[in-house]
């Protein structure tokens, strides 16, 4: 599935990935392939997520951690989209 994370500076992250883990308001919910249509509002906390082969923006890359096999980006609130096996996170 691709993933999309933009910020108000601007677009993060643009890449295929596995799996994304979310920060709902309601608790963390993870998206794996195929995963049915979700519109949410996102909480505090982190953005976790697993690629093969991700594709940071350059000069955005250092605001991920990686921890074990997963990257890490933290926020204080956003929105999340997912259709057609695209993921879209407005996150601030």
């Amino acid at each position: 599935m691709f993933l999309e994370i933009v910020s108000p500076e601007a677009t993060l992250l643009k890449s295929e990935v596995e799996t994304v883990f979310v920060p709902g308001v309601n608790g963390e919910f993870q998206m794996l392939d195929n995963h049915a249509p979700i519109v949410s509002i996102l909480g505090k906390g982190e953005i976790k997520f697993r690629g093969k082969s991700v594709n940071f923006e350059e000069q955005f890359e250092s605001k991920f951690k990686k921890i074990n096999d997963l990257y890490v980006l933290p926020i204080n609130s956003g929105t999340i989209e997912l259709k057609s096996n695209k993921i879209i996170i407005l996150a601030d």
